[in-house]
């Protein structure tokens, strides 16, 4: 046992519990740690960094949440956030096609988006010329948006501000629609929809903006797998002090008149702290706390916010050197009904839409060795299995993702001949995987939908009526990466000024 870890245990003022490993909670640990507070980590799996967790299959690393990341040049909102935390030298780039970064396919049509606001304008403005005005809102929009977010602000001003209500209160698609007249060019603007699950006349509009902003002027695979953002983190924790502990899943945080005052774990062990901080999803929260400071009525708000849709993910093993390496991102629509898919996948036909990367092993290569192809799936197309565990769901768990990979597979096949011959294995995840390695409500891709349509209803506070336990995450904040290291720095900070304060 470390010294740390015995301080960690030992009942000692000023030290910080964190639950859950991913993004959020890795940052948090970070900010706490370097100021000297004893903080320790604990992740229910065996293996840290939530969605930033990879996998191997054959030799083969596989990415399971984090593929591709944007604003990397120096000066731009991630890098800046990548040098706060010290990740940048930790981490290998890859950058995706200037040209085509993102590839939008609708029904028979395949439309390259390229880096750079006026490289996308230009090759819009050749497709719909009547469209100028509409696009000059529009980028107006992303750009004061990325202006005035948190994180841009924190990163420049050291503190975190409110979200403007306009952004909140108003959904990307009603803004994209106001300003855009032609259909299919709405089409395409909403196109990058499945890197945050958007839905019509529900997501905010901050969302929407927020990412695309994060990608608008350049895009980067992250060479060897996200796991080294993870590593990297977990390296300067622990170098300041802080310790992270895996296979070691909280079932209870402990509540004494309006404070917690420990958490139980899985195998019967305490950990007593004068703080905590829970990254996981808030109905997973809430079933670790039993305490009279909940109240019912805010317990079925917390478990009656819409969640995102989950999703069906294929990890491919290709044939060695047959599979020319892709350099951009392939989203896939089947119709046009791009911000209806996440609610009604579960009716239509099974693929509607899927995403298509090829992973990055080096930071030059030729071929790939594996790709993910991510499409959307409702969780009530597993919910015969909701009580079974991962390796134990049966055959007929087995033949059911057997018959979507294949269907996934086929889908693809048409878009890109001969990939099927190129494909060695294959692997797959459902709904169920997602929920049992990340925590998430039903399997949730991002968490809570922020919904602007009622945004106090499905706001989630970082402050819970335990007056020292604190919520992040991305139900909490902003979906993505950038998001969630803001609201986990947010969170770390005012843990900090808390214990200041004592």
């Amino acid at each position: 046992m470390t010294a740390t870890l015995a301080a960690c245990l030992s009942g000692m003022d000023k030290e910080v519990v964190i639950i859950g490993s991913g993004l959020a909670g890795l940052t948090s640990a970070l900010v706490l740690a370097r100021r000297g507070l004893p903080v320790i980590v604990l992740e229910k799996s065996k293996q840290m960094g939530g969605c930033l967790q990879t996998f191997y299959r054959k030799g083969v690393k596989f990415e399971t949440g984090m593929h591709y990341i944007g604003s990397m040049h120096e000066g731009e909102i991630l890098y800046r956030m990548f040098d706060f935390l010290d990740i940048r030298g930790d981490v290998v780039l890859s950058r995706l096609d200037a040209s085509a970064c993102d590839i939008i396919s609708i029904l028979d049509d395949r439309y390259q988006i390229p880096n750079g606001e006026e490289e996308f304008t230009d090759a819009m403005l050749k497709l719909f010329p009547a469209e100028r005005e509409g696009l000059k809102n529009y980028w107006a929009m992303v750009n004061e948006v990325a202006r005035t977010s948190p994180v841009s602000v924190y990163m420049d001003k050291g503190y975190f501000p409110l979200l403007k209500e306009e952004f909140i209160n108003q959904s990307a698609s009603g803004f994209i629609d106001r300003n855009i007249s032609d259909v299919r060019l709405r089409q395409i603007l909403a196109g990058n929809a499945p890197l945050y699950a958007g839905v019509r006349d529900r997501t905010n509009l901050y969302t929407h903006a927020v990412v695309r902003a994060l990608y608008k002027d350049n895009a980067y695979r992250i060479a060897g797998g996200s796991d080294s953002i993870a590593l990297s983190l977990a390296k300067s924790i622990e170098t300041c002090g802080g310790v992270i502990r895996t296979s070691a899943e909280v079932e209870r945080i402990n509540v004494e008149a309006d404070r917690a005052i420990s958490v139980s774990l899985k195998t019967g062990e305490k950990i007593h702290a004068s703080h905590f901080i829970s990254t996981a999803h808030p109905a997973r929260t809430l079933e670790m706390l039993d305490t009279p400071l909940i109240r019912k009525a805010w317990r079925e708000r917390i478990y009656n916010i819409t969640n995102t849709v989950s999703n069906f993910t294929l990890y491919l093993k290709f044939k060695p050197d047959t599979m020319p390496y892709l350099n951009s991102n392939f989203f896939r629509f089947n119709s046009g009904e791009i911000w209806e898919m996440p609610l009604k996948c579960a009716q239509a036909s099974f693929p509607q839409q899927w995403l298509y990367m090829h992973l990055c092993s080096a930071p030059e290569q030729a071929y790939a060795q594996g790709a993910v192809v991510i499409s959307y799936m409702d969780y009530g197309e597993v919910e015969a299995w909701h009580g079974s565990k991962p390796s134990r769901r049966g055959d007929d768990y087995e033949e059911f993702k057997r018959k979507k990979a294949e269907l996934l597979l086929d889908d693809l096949e048409r878009h890109f001949p001969g990939v099927r011959n190129a494909v060695e294995d294959y692997y797959t995840s459902s709904p169920l995987t997602y929920r049992d390695y990340t925590g998430t409500e039903r399997g949730s891709t991002y968490g809570m939908l922020h919904d602007c349509s009622m945004p106090l209803e499905t706001a989630v506070p970082k402050r819970t009526k335990v007056r020292n336990l604190y919520l992040s995450g991305q139900s909490v904040y902003v979906h993505g990466i950038l998001g969630v290291m803001a609201g986990g720095i947010d969170t770390a900070q005012t843990v900090v000024a808390e214990l200041g304060r004592k």
